[in-house]
């Protein structure tokens, strides 16, 4: 009887490799502010506190730490970091100002009012899910919240591996064009109106999966996104482990986020 042959975990396919860090508060300043679209809002950062400043997985969070009031506490929002140069000690991230119906929480309302010169402090990431870049296909499923997310994996993933988004968005207006090396095909779906809480345009949008091992990724509002995930399992078969779906936000809440995995 021959011993079964040892696989070095290294090699074995499609890893999902898990990173903690020690969670440090930094203080930035803002250095420009653009507007990429109706419902988007890039803000620059700048610190001499980001020389250390690292996020491995594509969908990391920052916390925004919002100063409170009086003797209010400071809220804490999640953000993901869009682009960052550590050695030039600079950080971006892209807020999403959401649409009519959306509670405006302290987070987007400090990213609607700031200016350069503003300081504000951050903290993390806490941790990082770097997904290896060995999948046949990838698609990338959620609302203007998760471009940030979605434009991250887009810059990083390895040339002409083929790659569908499909997001929702407030109108037309707020399309990005997101420079990529990746077979991209976009989908588009412009609520013009209709609620970003309804999950029936995504799932319509959703067709059979491609051949091959795909990994997918969901992020919208909490209830859009379990629907999507609930649709992509048990409707589409697709395995478990090679999906990802967060609420990254919640309605009748502000700023909120919500892990579908748990």
């Amino acid at each position: 009887m021959h011993d079964a042959p040892i696989i070095s975990p290294t090699l074995m396919p499609h890893q999902i490799t898990r990173v903690r860090r020690e969670t440090r508060r930094r203080q930035v300043r803002v250095s420009s502010v653009e507007q990429l679209t109706p419902m988007m809002r890039r803000i620059h950062f700048a610190s001499a506190d980001l020389h250390d400043f690292e996020s491995l997985g594509v969908d990391d969070h920052v916390k925004l730490i919002i100063p409170g009031t009086g003797e209010g506490k400071p809220a804490m929002r999640d953000y993901t970091p869009r682009a960052f140069d550590s050695a030039a000690g600079t950080l971006v991230i892209d807020f999403a100002l959401h649409g009519a119906g959306h509670e405006v929480g302290p987070a987007t309302a400090w990213a609607m009012g700031a200016v350069v010169g503003d300081s504000i402090e951050i903290g993390g990431p806490r941790g990082s899910a770097i997904v290896a870049d060995d999948f046949d296909w990838y698609l990338l499923i959620g609302d203007e919240t998760a471009l940030p997310s979605i434009g991250r994996r887009l810059a990083t993933l390895r040339p002409r591996v083929p790659v569908t988004s499909i997001v929702s968005v407030d109108s037309a207006a707020d399309r990005q064009a997101i420079p990529t090396d990746t077979d991209w095909t976009p989908i588009w779906i412009a609520r013009d109106g209709r609620p970003a809480t309804d999950p029936a345009p995504l799932l319509a949008a959703l067709g059979p999966l491609p051949p091959g091992d795909g990994y997918i990724w969901i992020a919208a509002e909490a209830g859009v996104a379990k629907a999507l995930k609930a649709h992509v399992l048990d409707a589409l078969g697709h395995k478990p482990e090679w999906l990802k779906a967060a609420g990254y936000w919640q309605q009748g809440e502000s700023d909120s986020h919500v892990n579908l995995d748990k």
